[in-house]
């Protein structure tokens, strides 16, 4: 059985949703980020980074988002979570997650973590000064020429789908407005009203 650590408000939602929507059967842990469980040594002989979320399987641990999502794709073809029999539709999914890991959650953790590019106070409050502009300008492509609506693929849910929920969720702390962004919001409703993501947020909750 497969077991993800996760903490409340990070971007393990999205695997958590990818599990719950692939029907896997799984089991969760919840790590407390206000007591630095994260950086206990039992978390870190789990994952050496330090970081959420980490996904115990048979075969080993795996961490990072991207990576995840695609074997939670891979591993339940039958709910076909992602187009792995066409090599370069599973690409530009794996492209756009790629994004949203590289570019558009490191713009959005130098709000809280200047720590990891920085040593000095003022560099701080300027890096979250532009968290409103690097973050909007990132999802105002995404709204551009990514989403394509009603999915971010298209017609068919995907990996993408969960991830993409994940990080617009941080939007309003972010100071980046959604009604600037109309058809992220309008993916983000659409997100809510599915069963998966409603059980997955009542448990992260409780």
């Amino acid at each position: 059985m497969l077991k993800l650590y996760f903490a409340p408000g990070t971007c393990a939602l999205a695997s958590h949703i990818a599990l719950q929507e692939a029907g896997a059967a799984y089991t969760t842990e919840r790590l407390d980020f206000k007591s630095n469980q994260q950086n206990s040594p039992e978390y870190l002989a789990i994952n050496p980074k330090g970081r959420v979320p980490s996904l115990v399987t048979d075969r080993g641990i795996l961490t990072e988002t991207p990576a995840m999502l695609a074997f939670i794709a891979q591993s339940f073809p039958q709910a076909k979570l992602a187009p792995s029999d066409d090599a370069f539709e599973f690409a530009k999914v794996q492209a756009f997650n790629s994004y949203l890991c590289s570019t558009v959650h490191v713009a959005h953790a130098h709000k809280m973590r200047g720590f990891r590019w920085a040593t000095e106070e003022a560099s701080f409050a300027d890096m979250k000064r532009v968290i409103p502009k690097s973050v909007g300008a990132s999802f105002a492509l995404i709204e551009r020429n990514m989403l394509k609506g009603p999915w971010v693929m298209g017609e068919q849910y995907t990996i993408c789908d969960p991830y993409l929920f994940t990080l617009a969720g941080w939007l309003q702390g972010d100071s980046v407005d959604l009604a600037e962004l109309p058809r992220v919001a309008d993916h983000m409703k659409r997100m809510a009203e599915r069963p998966a993501v409603q059980q997955v947020l009542a448990e992260e909750k409780g």
